[in-house]
């Protein structure tokens, strides 16, 4: 399972909250924008549960996030 996460930071701690949401597990890129969202942040996850766990537990949480979008990839079936 794969998601995008758009994230909106504190003014002037994007840097640092994009390089603290690089550490967490599941990560698999995370790069700063420009436009309404400060961020996003590519996560890959065995199940839901797990992809639940990964942004609220560990990325909303971080100092400097403000808010967060969560887009799920539609995957075709095989």
């Amino acid at each position: 399972m794969k998601a995008y996460v758009l994230i909106r930071s504190q003014l002037m701690d994007t840097a640092g909250v994009v390089e603290q949401i690089r550490k967490v597990k599941g990560v698999t890129a995370a790069d700063i924008t420009f436009g309404p969202y400060d961020a996003v942040v590519q996560i890959e996850a065995d199940d839901l549960e797990t992809l639940s766990r990964i942004i609220i537990h560990e990325i909303r949480t971080l100092p400097g996030v403000l808010d967060t979008l969560t887009c799920l990839a539609a995957i075709p079936p095989r």
